[in-house]
């Protein structure tokens, strides 16, 4: 059985994470023999799997389709600086909105609690 507190909540996201992810690991204090765990941790994995690849390929499919338009002075060029720093800031900023919390709740929770002992 997994632990209690943010070890515990650290040991279920990673170990739901790698579901989703198709890689298979998990903590060793997590627990997944029984049947709950096991079906709680194979519905990610099958979402992971199909509801990615499925919308991915619609995407393909529709870029394939599609006409290319000429260029205009609205056109955002993406040969220059500014798009790639603008690119770079934005995957920071979502990376960082989506770890941060985590991390604040898991292994930084859990170090701030064992420095107060």
């Amino acid at each position: 059985m997994q632990e209690a507190g943010p070890h515990g909540l650290t040991e279920t996201l990673y170990a739901y994470s790698s579901a989703v992810g198709n890689t298979g690991s998990a903590y060793a204090g997590w627990g997944a023999a029984g049947q709950w765990q096991t079906t709680a941790i194979g519905l990610p994995m099958i979402l992971g799997r199909y509801a990615i690849i499925v919308p991915m390929l619609a995407i393909a499919g529709a870029l394939v389709a599609k006409q290319p338009s000429p260029a205009t002075a609205g056109t955002f060029p993406t040969h220059r600086p500014l798009f790639v720093t603008l690119l770079i800031l934005t995957v920071v900023i979502l990376g960082a909105l989506t770890f941060v919390p985590v991390l604040a709740l898991g292994p930084i929770a859990e170090q701030t609690a064992v420095l107060a002992n």
